[in-house]
């Protein structure tokens, strides 16, 4: 792989041919208590239309995964229906600490945009003990309001990044 294809990361709607390299998709145990492994969350997208699986791509390789939940994962912590949630977000453990998470969002609101023109911004909650993800996601733009909810792990963030 050469230098500059290595530096490009994208993000793409998730097909079926990435699904091999997302099964071999590793997580330290403390970054599965707070997220999903991309196959488990996967199976909620088949389930539910209204999730949709995005995978970050470093270079030609599937290196991160997230799913953006409409209205149904939305309502829950927010009341703009034009908002999208952000959930399952992570970076493979192989290819973690070389950027990627910051690039993928700060790619995250163009994407946004062109996919889903009626969605004003974006939203996610965030546990109160993840604060190298709290970091991240404040880096790309995301804010905290002060709102709260509870989650499986305990106390969450809601963040918002306008779109």
């Amino acid at each position: 792989m050469s230098m500059v294809e290595k530096e490009i990361v994208s993000l793409v709607f998730y097909k079926d041919e990435y699904k091999v390299m997302l099964l071999n998709y590793s997580l330290s145990k403390e970054q599965q208590r707070f997220t999903a492994l991309p196959i488990d969350a996967l199976q909620k997208c088949e389930a539910e239309p209204d999730r949709h699986p995005i995978v970050i791509m470093y270079g030609i390789q599937p290196a991160g995964f997230f799913v953006l939940h409409g209205w149904e994962g939305v309502k829950a912590f927010h009341n703009n229906n034009n908002a999208i949630l952000l959930r399952a977000y992570s970076i493979n453990a192989e290819y973690q600490g070389k950027g990627i998470a910051s690039q993928s969002i700060k790619l995250l609101s163009s994407f946004v945009k062109e996919h889903f023109p009626n969605i004003n911004e974006i939203i996610l909650a965030v546990n109160h003990a993840n604060v190298v993800a709290q970091n991240v996601y404040k880096k790309g733009g995301f804010v905290n309001r002060g709102i709260n909810a509870m989650g499986r792990e305990g106390e969450m963030y809601i963040y918002h990044l306008d779109v």
